[in-house]
C-alpha cells in the first residue's frame, strides 16, 4: 500500500476516535491539522514508523523555525500524544531535548465598570444581549453561544452551562437584568424554529449520541439554540442541513467595532468580559472558592490570577505620593 493512501485512512481513524471521546469539533480540526503537519514534516512517513525523536524534532522546529507560542507548541504535543496513544496504541518515551517555546505569564486585561458600560452602549440587538451575558455570568463566548432553551431556568434564577471546557457542567447566576431581554430573544428563536419546521427542517445538532437515543429530541423546542444563526448550514459531521448558533466571529467583529468607536486603548476581546466579571466580583468581596466554582476552574491556582489583577490595580493600597501636599506643576 502506498504511503499516500495511508495518510487519509489514519486521519479518518483519528477523527473517529476523537468523536468516540466526545471531543469538540474545534479540537478535532486542530488535532487533525497537527497530525497532517507532522506527517508532511517527515515527508509523508507513517507515524508508526517514527518514534519519540521524530516528535522532538517537529516540536523543536515549531519553536525555533516557526516561532510559535508555548500554548501552540503544547497543543501540537497533545495532538501527537493522542495520535500515538489513542489511535496507534503505541507508547512513546520521555521527551528530552525539546526546545520549548517560552511560556509568558500575562496579567489578564480587565475593564473598569465604566469601560464595560461604554462598550455595552455601543452594541445593539443580540450582540448587546450576548455581551451582557458574558459580563453578567462570566461565561466564555462559546459557552454562551451553545446555550439551549432548556438551559435557562427563569424560575430558579440560574443558567446551566453544559459541556464546558473539560466536558464539565456548571451553574451560573441568572442576571435579573437579562430576564426580560432573554424572554424576548426566546420568542424570536421560537419563530425561527417554527419557520424551519414548516419548511421541513428544524432539527438541531444534539450532543454526543442523544440523536440516536432520542430520535425526536432534535426537533423539540427545548433543544434549540438560544442564539440561532440567521442561516441554516450543513453540519460537517452529520451532513444534515440544520440551524447552528451564531458564529463566534460575528460577535467578535461587532465587539471590535465597538472598541474602535469609543477609542479604548486596551486589547479587548469577548474573553475580557469573563476576566472583568471575575475581578469585579473579587473586588466586591466574593470568596475565591465561590469564584472558582462560578468560573469552572479545576485548579484554584487558575482562579488566583485574579487576585494578582486586584493587586496590580492597588486595591486598598494608597500611594505615598497622595499623602503629601504638592502643587501641580506644568511639565
Amino acid at each position: 500500500m502506498q504511503q499516500e493512501n495511508l495518510k487519509p485512512k489514519l486521519l479518518d481513524q483519528m477523527r473517529m476516535v476523537m468523536r468516540l471521546n466526545h471531543m469538540s469539533l474545534a479540537t478535532e480540526k486542530a488535532y487533525i491539522n497537527w497530525a497532517k503537519r507532522f506527517i508532511l514534516f517527515h515527508r509523508k512517513q507513517h507515524p508508526k514508523n517514527l518514534g519519540t525523536n521524530a516528535i522532538v524534532q517537529f516540536l523543536s522546529y515549531l519553536a525555533v523555525n516557526k516561532h510559535v507560542a508555548a500554548a501552540t507548541q503544547n497543543q501540537a504535543l497533545n495532538s501527537l500524544v493522542f495520535l500515538y496513544r489513542e489511535v496507534l496504541k503505541l507508547e512513546i518515551g520521555n521527551f528530552t531535548g525539546i526546545y520549548w517555546a517560552k511560556q509568558q505569564k500575562h496579567i489578564p486585561v480587565v475593564l473598569s465598570k465604566r469601560e464595560v458600560k461604554l462598550i455595552l452602549e455601543q452594541l445593539h440587538g443580540v450582540h448587546y444581549l450576548i455581551a451582557c451575558l458574558l459580563y453578567g455570568t462570566g461565561m466564555r463566548l462559546t459557552e454562551a453561544l451553545k446555550l439551549r432553551v432548556k438551559d435557562l431556568d427563569f424560575e430558579r434564577n440560574m443558567i446551566l452551562v453544559r459541556d464546558a471546557k473539560g466536558n464539565k457542567d456548571r451553574v451560573v447566576p441568572f442576571p435579573l437584568f437579562l430576564k426580560m431581554p432573554l424572554e424576548k430573544q426566546l420568542e424570536k428563536s421560537k419563530a425561527i424554529h417554527d419557520h424551519d419546521i414548516s419548511q421541513g427542517f428544524g432539527k438541531t445538532i444534539l450532543p454526543y449520541a442523544l440523536s440516536k437515543k432520542y430520535p425526536s429530541a432534535c426537533s423539540e423546542w427545548k433543544w434549540q439554540f438560544v442564539f440561532p444563526s440567521s442561516k441554516r448550514s450543513i453540519d460537517p459531521r452529520s451532513k444534515q442541513e440544520s440551524r447552528w448558533h451564531i458564529y463566534p466571529s460575528i460577535m467578535q467583529n461587532s465587539l471590535a467595532k465597538a472598541i474602535k468607536t469609543i477609542g479604548l486603548n486596551k486589547k479587548v476581546g469577548c474573553h475580557t468580559f469573563r476576566h472583568s466579571f471575575a475581578t469585579h466580583l473579587l473586588e466586591s468581596g466574593t470568596d475565591i472558592r465561590t469564584l472558582q466554582v462560578l468560573l469552572g476552574h479545576n485548579d484554584l491556582k487558575t482562579t488566583m490570577i485574579y487576585t494578582h489583577v486586584t493587586l496590580e490595580k492597588g486595591i486598598g493600597t494608597k500611594s505615598p505620593l497622595d499623602s503629601i501636599s504638592l502643587m501641580h506643576k506644568v511639565v
